[in-house]
């Protein structure tokens, strides 16, 4: 089975400066009717990238293409807890989100799918973008592992909640990974459950 240890990422960033984006932002209802996520990566911050004729506008998401880093500010991701937001980042490229805050439920979300979303304080969110901003090559990291972002030869701490870092470093965020590695173990509780069998004997 592929190693879902999710430790070291490394990619350029996006800088989308503002505070308390929020889902609806991110995606925008009309996209939630959708019955699978396989398209959610055309989808992210729709309305303020394209027009109504569907023309590119000024955005970062149109700019920055290939960026895997996205630099945000306070209270990202807040609003309804629509699970599609990250997975139209995490589709659209985005591995790991820096923000100085994160709506809980968001972050949650985010880590349930693999996406490393974490925290710095104001002042170092602001010298990356500023970066970031300056040259779009700029290349970040994330070391999970020591909960540090390198940009520019600077290293700068990262806050993430303890569960979500080990299941992203330990590999077991992918919960239906982990339901098919132990499928037989599964079947065999499931065997022994007595309503799994109308409680019969």
């Amino acid at each position: 089975m592929k190693d879902k240890k999710i430790r070291h990422l490394k990619g350029r960033g996006v800088s989308v400066p503002g505070n308390d984006i929020d889902t609806d932002r991110i995606i925008p209802a009309r996209f939630l009717k959708e019955i699978t996520f396989s398209r959610m990566g055309e989808y992210p911050f729709f309305d303020e990238r394209f027009d109504s004729s569907g023309k590119e506008k000024d955005h970062p998401f149109n700019t920055n293409k290939g960026a895997s880093f996205l630099i945000a500010n306070d209270n990202f991701g807040c609003g309804s807890s629509r699970e599609h937001a990250p997975q139209s980042l995490l589709r659209w490229g985005i591995q790991v989100i820096l923000a100085e805050s994160l709506a809980e439920i968001f972050a949650g979300n985010c880590a349930m799918i693999g996406l490393a979303a974490v925290t710095l304080s104001s002042d170092d969110i602001r010298e990356i973008q500023a970066a970031v901003e300056a040259d779009s090559s700029l290349e970040l990291s994330l070391d999970l592992m020591t909960k540090t972002v390198l940009c520019q030869g600077k290293e700068y701490e990262v806050t993430i909640p303890e569960p979500r870092r080990q299941a992203l470093t330990e590999g077991t965020w992918d919960s239906t990974a982990l339901l098919l590695e132990r499928l037989e173990l599964s079947r065999s509780t499931a065997a022994a459950l007595p309503y799994m069998s109308h409680f019969s004997s």
